[in-house]
């Protein structure tokens, strides 16, 4: 046995996962190589391993569950490449205005056809909201009206949608609840898309970045899974921004993704496949930068909702 197998296998057994075991989270190993890529590159070397097939897993969830409850990812050391890129996250500005096109010529504008194959008929990208239901539509309608009633909208209301992606909100809010809304994205395959889909509501997408908007101030804002794309480096713009487009007596409701302790930048695999200069806030990270900007009335989390 290598020296790369026994680290991996010590590290990974003390969380409860086996190599070749027979449970459904064991690693069935299908090329040796896979030991030293995982100890070289973390994270990057598990995900690029597996698309190479130089492994399985019968519950990947379940297994990568194990991995960050065991923190195993700090337990192994960085190569060069990976000590860059968060040094690089220090440092740099990732998410600037020039910058945020990134995330849209290389995610969000892959392909409507590629998104709608697995989202809702609304075509929300969003955590949905699972109380009562087991029905993804019915989850995601139970959370665009759970938004609706925490901000207590009401008729010709003016609403501003913080990264509106492909206008759902936009079109809820319009139409079930007789809202004017505006909404902002850096994707023209999403603001084109938005356009026409709603073009009988009173809804408006705008391509542009959150930084560049100068419209009227709104009565309420919404944020639905794009403050993930902001960084930390520009969080108390980000508020500040929010704070000039609405008015002193509205509401902003924020909807994120959070880490449960503060991170530099997102996971190395993600950052190269899914979401490029992505970072994840803490609830710290964002209660201290609307510090003096707005008065948090509520915090809610249903993210064990994503795993559904």
């Amino acid at each position: 046995m290598n020296t790369q197998r026994k680290i991996v296998e010590q590290l990974i057994s003390e969380i409860g996962v086996q190599i070749n075991g027979d449970r459904p989270w064991d690693i069935q190993v299908r090329d040796d190589r896979f030991y030293n890529r995982v100890l070289k590159d973390g994270s990057l070397g598990l995900g690029e391993s597996y698309m190479e097939g130089w492994w399985d897993c019968a519950r990947i969830d379940e297994m990568i569950r194990r991995l960050l409850a065991g923190n195993v990812k700090e337990k192994i050391r960085g190569n060069l490449r990976m000590l860059l890129f968060h040094l690089s996250a220090r440092i740099f500005n990732l998410q600037s205005s020039s910058r945020a096109g990134i995330i849209a010529r290389r995610h969000y504008d892959l392909g409507n056809d590629l998104f709608f194959a697995f989202l809702d008929p609304q075509n929300q990208y969003s955590c949905a909201y699972f109380q009562g239901t087991d029905d993804l539509t019915e989850a995601q309608q139970k959370k665009l009206d759970l938004i609706c009633r925490k901000m207590n909208l009401q008729p010709q209301d003016h609403i501003l949608d913080i990264g509106c992606g492909w206008g759902s909100f936009l079109g809820y809010a319009a139409e079930r609840y007789g809202a004017e809304c505006l909404g902002v994205t850096v994707s023209p395959v999403q603001a084109e898309y938005a356009k026409k889909r709603y073009a009988g509501l009173a809804v408006k997408p705008l391509l542009q970045d959150y930084r560049d908007y100068a419209g009227p101030k709104a009565d309420h804002l919404v944020s639905m899974g794009m403050f993930e794309h902001v960084g930390a480096k520009n969080y108390r713009t980000y508020f500040e921004c929010a704070r000039r487009a609405m008015k002193d007596d509205g509401l902003f409701l924020l909807h994120t993704i959070w880490e449960n302790e503060r991170y530099p930048t997102i996971d190395t695999w993600q950052n190269k496949y899914i979401f490029p200069n992505g970072d994840l806030p803490s609830l710290g990270e964002i209660t201290s930068a609307v510090e003096g900007l707005f008065v948090v009335e509520d915090v809610h989390n249903f993210g064990a909702d994503y795993d559904k």
